[in-house]
């Protein structure tokens, strides 16, 4: 790793060299468009493959509101190829969504189902 500023060593604390590696992951934002959405979970669209049972933290904005709520993927399949990309449809059901969570969902499923302007 590159350092910056004057070059000295601004570790707090020593570091301990791991021969072979330890295994970790990084969260990364990936676009998706959601397809379809219940109180319950929601299927969704993206560039990469979703690993099935992996656990995703989800931002969803529903016109005026955003939340965020955990989703566990349920499946995930091809759903288009063309010469330029590959396009995944995946499952998500929520896990453990709280009150409010599930509130803005349900005022925006209502909205959607009653023909509200903007949604």
């Amino acid at each position: 790793m590159a350092e910056s500023g004057s070059g000295a060593d601004r570790r707090t604390g020593d570091r301990v060299e791991i021969f072979g590696g330890l295994r970790g992951e990084v969260m990364v934002y990936q676009a998706m468009t959601v397809r379809d959405i219940s109180h319950g979970g929601a299927q969704v669209e993206t560039a990469v493959p979703l690993l099935i049972d992996s656990l995703h933290d989800i931002r969803l904005s529903l016109a005026d509101a955003a939340v965020v709520v955990k989703g566990r993927v349920v499946y995930c399949r091809i759903a288009n190829v063309d010469a330029e990309a590959v396009t995944y449809r995946s499952g998500l059901e929520f896990i453990q969504p709280s009150s409010g969570v599930l509130s803005v969902i349900g005022h925006f499923i209502d909205s959607v189902r009653g023909g509200v302007p903007g949604f």
